[in-house]
């Protein structure tokens, strides 16, 4: 069996009989250390945290907009959020999935919301997808993406039993904030899956340069300050709803770094009743440099 020993200056380790370690090998390594009855854990890239999306996914999307939202979108599966099950929902381009009336405001309030409004918040705030990025989402039974979701669902929350048979998916890709003066955009998604019973909702966060649009308080160069981006979800009763930690504070903008379920940038929760898991006490540190570019 090949032994595995410290490499030199560039950090790769070395085979015994000299062979310099490489990324052709990463699959044999890995190969070796399951056979050995190691435990390896490999964090999904940025791009395989977000399930698939766009036209070629069979997604609608969003108009160029500001402050616009999906066209109401009938669900063919109720999806049961806090004791109640709803039928529509639309996607609203400043971050929100909102239950049957769509939302429009730009600059986030903390939740409990006083007027009841049921929604779940991936990242509200002020985007503006006419100066750059699109909004997908589509509702889907495919096997494929339906079993990718079990898989999750059962890692994550193992002692309840469950089997996706539908999921609605809405990803906002790079997009821009509101009176933006640079090029940055930021790439979130949110699942929500059911087996008709209990119902779960998915966070995933693979890239997040900006925090504040200008109408909210932000610079136009580098959209951070004046009042930050929210996170979380409101059921509208006042009593089930959940801040992440960070929203509404520089804070928001490393949420690609923070978890409740041990993969950094992607938050899950059970939705048809309160399960947090694995929440962070500690709200995560704000950037370095309030006045960073892309």
């Amino acid at each position: 069996m090949a032994i595995f020993a410290p490499g030199g200056r560039g950090g790769k380790p070395t085979l015994q009989n000299g062979t310099k370690w490489g990324i052709g090998m990463k699959s044999s390594f890995v190969f070796l250390l399951l056979m050995s009855g190691v435990v390896v854990n490999i964090e999904p890239t940025p791009e395989a945290l977000l399930y698939p999306y766009g036209l070629d996914k069979g997604d609608s999307k969003n108009p160029k907009l500001d402050d616009g939202t999906s066209k109401r979108v009938v669900l063919s599966v109720p999806f049961s959020f806090y004791g109640k099950e709803y039928e529509t929902l639309y996607v609203n381009n400043n971050g929100v999935i909102s239950f049957d009336t769509p939302v429009k405001q730009y600059t986030p309030d903390p939740f409990p919301l006083a007027d009841g409004r049921p929604f779940v918040a991936p990242y509200w705030g002020d985007v503006d997808n006419v100066l750059g990025g699109e909004i997908f989402y589509r509702q889907t039974t495919d096997p494929a993406l339906l079993k990718l979701i079990t898989q999750h669902i059962n890692q994550y929350f193992p002692s309840i039993p469950f089997t996706a048979t539908w999921a609605f998916v809405a990803t906002w890709d790079h997009v821009a904030y509101y009176d933006s003066r640079s090029n940055k955009g930021n790439t979130f998604q949110a699942a929500l899956t059911t087996n008709t019973k209990t119902s779960f909702v998915i966070l995933n966060y693979k890239d997040i340069q900006w925090t504040t649009g200008v109408a909210s308080g932000g610079d136009p160069k580098t959209g951070l300050g004046g009042t930050p981006a929210h996170a979380g979800f409101n059921s509208g009763d006042e009593t089930n709803y959940y801040n992440i930690p960070g929203s509404r504070t520089d804070a928001i903008i490393n949420i690609t770094t923070t978890s409740n379920v041990n993969v950094p940038g992607r938050w899950v929760f059970q939705v048809n009743e309160l399960e947090l898991i694995g929440v962070p006490t500690e709200v995560p540190h704000a950037a370095a440099d309030k006045r960073c570019w892309l």
